[in-house]
């Protein structure tokens, strides 16, 4: 387009801006792509009124990279303009490269489908109908989930409609400033490669982003709502877990202010569970989650619980369910032991499933459906103790495969479904069936009230469960640090993390041997001292440390895994220390020594980032 005054003048300035440090190269480079291409026209206005009143920092923010196509999806900040923002141009970059990708398959189906649903955050409605708008423009028929709902439905949806690939507004437990949107195919599960890859290339360069109306769309049968079937043949599905036990337990339960009373409430009344009440203060939808602590509604996050624990020492609830925003994850925390009032405590994601594979290995076992060829899927960071319940069960475990349930939905489906017994992963997810290709917050709750109302008939509770596993299996625990790494900055600080633990990883980790490096970049393991061999694994920026006990120079399961995030922000340092299996009578000692254990692994990782 023709540059007008008012823009050369702002290009003029914003130049200058780069040239005093006010602004990144990115920022600039991104600017004035904005300002100069006819594709954003429609923002320039805004760009150039920001240039004007001097907001260097937010033009920063919203320029200074092109907002990545990451481990699901499209993911950041709102704002209403930037190659680094969730605005309407990114979030329909997302949906017509998702277009142009299925347009462009020389297989394509000749009938076009695409499920769309969205969650209770800002602009979720808005950004769901933009997306149906542009798929209906580009011959898809849109499947639309009616109002707030959960990503395992969406991903539920896809496969039972048959559809083409579905789409999911949702920034998950990010905070309220987020939102995203999670692209699936038509497995239902997040798009792997080679389409993620071919996805990404079309939304860099998509041009035009063809769309129509959303009103016009639905009233002439573009657009067919479908929430009422959905809701009852996804209820129908996961209904299906739950076993013959007892339903005698008292559950609190709360949606950190997502969609999750619309899917868990109605699947804990269909399978018996009528005992269950939702804690009034998170209950109403609400993007601002304005009674979570800081406002961040992730159920990984012990500090949730806080006030639900207080609550029911007063009611007698039993057990404290939660789920994030989109309810596709799902925490948990419940008293330590049965004495009259016993101190309650979390369960972190790596002990949840690790206790959700004993039971459901358990219950497959007592239903004589438990063969040889059942398996369960983990990921790389999730506890070892999975892999030894499961084989301790006969079943063999996946776990060769990065961070990201799209990935334990691909290998699920590599592997053959029929022999799927369970997937896991530490942050929270779980998944069990095929009715879905993405972790489920509704059925990991179903699942975990079976679990405690079987062990309350017992005696126990699900941490004393957890010890006796324990003493079974070894003693492990694990710990995650996310370091912060805000903007340009950030990232350029991220790289040279990675890049310096590559050149010069460390000697120690918490007062163990380094042995031994795994480079999932380079598809290389280092062990120290000794040659560089290839590792048969799928190529990810991490980087795992193995490490050795005192006196030995082997690796022992004690490790530090390092990696970027894939959707937000921050680097990750996951901590996992272990000791052998041992007599009860050891089992605090052993408990004590890995506490100890990943208090330095901590101090350590801090070290490192800094």
């Amino acid at each position: 387009m023709s540059l007008s005054p008012s823009i050369q003048t702002a290009i003029d300035r914003v130049q200058e801006a780069q040239a005093n440090g006010k602004i990144s190269s990115g920022a600039l480079e991104n600017i004035l792509c904005w300002l100069t291409q006819d594709r954003y026209a429609s923002y320039a206005p805004a760009i150039v009124e920001h240039i004007d009143q001097k907001k260097w920092q937010a033009l920063d923010d919203a320029f200074w990279t092109i907002i990545p196509f990451g481990t699901g999806g499209r993911r950041g900040r709102m704002y209403d303009f930037g190659s680094n923002a969730i605005n309407d141009r990114t979030i329909g970059e997302s949906a017509q490269g998702l277009a142009d990708t299925i347009l462009g398959l020389p297989d394509r189906p000749s009938k076009l489908s695409c499920a769309i649903a969205y969650d209770t955050r800002h602009k979720s409605r808005h950004f769901a109908e933009l997306c149906a708008s542009i798929m209906v423009a580009n011959g898809f028929h849109v499947y639309f989930l009616d109002d707030y709902r959960a990503t395992p439905q969406l991903s539920f949806s896809v496969r039972h409609l048959g559809c083409t690939c579905g789409i999911m507004v949702t920034a998950s437990h990010n905070p309220p400033s987020d939102n995203a949107v999670k692209v699936y195919w038509s497995t239902g599960g997040q798009v792997l490669p080679p389409y993620d890859s071919e996805i990404i290339e079309r939304v860099m360069n998509v041009q035009q982003i063809k769309t129509t109306s959303f009103a016009q769309a639905l009233a002439d049968g573009k657009v067919s709502v479908v929430t009422a079937e959905i809701d009852q043949k996804y209820l129908e599905a996961a209904s299906k877990f739950a076993w013959p036990g007892s339903r005698d337990i008292k559950v609190l339960y709360s949606p950190l202010h997502g969609v999750g009373g619309f899917a868990v409430l109605p699947l804990l009344a269909a399978t018996g569970f009528k005992d269950v009440t939702v804690y009034e203060p998170h209950s109403k939808p609400d993007g601002d989650f304005p009674n979570v602590p800081g406002h961040v509604s992730n159920p990984e996050n012990a500090i949730v619980f806080d006030a639900m624990i207080e609550q029911a020492k007063v009611t007698g609830a039993e057990i404290i369910l939660a789920t994030d925003p989109d309810c596709d994850r799902m925490g948990c925390a419940c008293p330590v032991t049965t004495a009259p009032g016993s101190h309650w405590a979390t369960i972190n994601g790596n002990q949840l499933g690790a206790l959700l594979t004993d039971f459901v290995l358990g219950k497959m076992k007592a239903a004589g459906t438990l063969t040889p060829n059942k398996y369960v899927i983990k990921t790389l960071v999730t506890t070892d103790l999975t892999r030894r319940i499961a084989e301790s069960y006969g079943a063999r475990c996946e776990g060769n495969i990065h961070v990201g349930f799209k990935w334990i939905a691909g290998l699920m489906d590599a592997c053959g479904p029929d022999d799927f017994a369970f997937g896991t992963e530490e942050s929270h997810g779980f998944l069990i069936g095929q009715y879905a290709r993405d972790k489920d917050g509704p059925v990991a709750c179903l699942l975990m009230c079976q679990l405690a109302a079987d062990l309350k008939a017992k005696g126990l509770t699900m941490h004393q469960r957890l010890d006796q596993l324990q003493i079974q299996h070894g003693c492990h625990l694990e710990d995650l640090i996310n370091v912060q790494m805000e903007g340009s900055e950030g990232m350029a600080n991220m790289k040279k993390l990675m890049q310096s633990l590559r050149d010069n990883p460390p000697k120690e980790m918490g007062g163990l041997q380094v042995v031994a490096v795994r480079d999932y970049g380079n598809l290389t393991r280092k062990v120290i001292g000794s040659a560089t061999e290839s590792l048969d694994a799928p190529k990810s920026n991490m980087l795992i440390l193995d490490l050795a006990l005192p006196g030995q120079t082997t690796p022992s399961g004690n490790s530090v895994a390092v990696r970027p995030s894939g959707t937000e922000p921050k680097v990750k340092f996951y901590l996992f220390a272990v000791e052998p299996p041992a007599a009860a009578s050891e089992l605090e000692q052993g408990k004590a020594t890995l506490v100890e254990r990943i208090a330095k692994m901590k101090a350590d990782a801090k070290r490192l980032a800094i």
